[in-house]
């Protein structure tokens, strides 16, 4: 029986740590790293990233985007190192933000979270802006697969407030509304449910909201976007134990060296395991 995504992250962070580092190959990061915006330079990235930290880090979040741009040559370097990542341990979050209706967000799910998928992964974005029911095929096909997704909430982008602290007719404001529909999915599940929420660590004092959706809180902004370990208590409060902290450029800089991402990569991780108290 295959282990549902909440048990195996819950393991994998008490285990490594609880880090999940994006990769997020963009233009202005390959150059950084002395490599040509090509797909030799795509690919020497993302094997440098996973052959220094598959085997110890908890959580990768590949940018889907930065490797559609390269076409399907793009794509099958992200299956590669999809299929690398999880055969190392690690947990793949495809950040994918995929939305849609009906058979279209169906053949989204079958991308992502079919097993016998080449783009099969541990868990993926995805956006509920065309009602959280629309995500229905994809709820049902993480469950029957063991996958998880993570559901845009409450971002770090100062755009999305005007959608998701908007306030519907019955008082609440979206933002609480999905996370109220997450709580629902998650409800009995041990130790933490698969359905999470994108919540920003950049925030600041979220205290209106209700976090205890027992299940994960992928939390982007640590590191370069200004947000720090020492302030995701502060932020997510009692649900602290379940943030899945996201950090890119602040391990991603230290490459091509392996010994100095590998070097990153733990010192956010042990950073981040003393900030939450575990």
């Amino acid at each position: 029986m295959t282990l549902s995504f909440g048990t195996r992250l819950r393991s994998a962070m008490d285990e490594r740590g609880p880090l999940c580092v994006g990769i997020d190959p963009h233009a202005a990061l390959l150059d950084s790293w002395g490599l040509t915006d090509d797909i030799a330079g795509l690919e020497r990235f993302t094997f440098t990233v996973v052959e220094a930290l598959a085997d110890t880090v908890a959580v990768f979040k590949p940018q889907s985007a930065f490797f559609e741009r390269f076409g399907s040559r793009g794509i099958a370097v992200l299956e590669r190192a999809t299929a690398d990542l999880r055969a190392a341990g690690g947990l793949v979050v495809m950040d994918a933000k995929r939305g849609d209706i009906g058979s279209t967000m169906a053949a989204y799910a079958e991308t992502y979270l079919r097993k016998d998928s080449p783009l099969f992964s541990d868990a993926l974005t995805v956006s509920p802006y065309l009602g959280y029911g629309s995500l229905k095929p994809a709820v049902d096909l993480a469950r029957e697969s063991g996958a998880g997704l993570f559901v845009l909430a409450l971002t770090s982008n100062p755009e999305g407030a005007e959608v998701q602290r908007a306030v519907r007719e019955d008082g609440r404001t979206i933002g609480a509304t999905m996370l109220g529909h997450l709580a629902a999915e998650n409800a009995g599940e041990t130790p933490m449910g698969s359905f999470g929420a994108v919540v920003g660590a950049t925030l600041g004092d979220l205290s209106s909201f209700d976090l205890d959706i027992n299940g994960p809180l992928l939390a982007p902004g640590i590191g370069a976007q200004g947000a720090t370990p020492a302030d995701l208590r502060a932020v997510f409060g009692a649900a602290v134990g379940n943030v899945v902290p996201n950090v890119s450029r602040g391990v991603l800089r230290h490459g091509p060296d392996a010994a100095a991402l590998r070097d990153s990569a733990h010192r956010y991780a042990d950073e981040i395991r003393a900030a939450v108290g575990g």
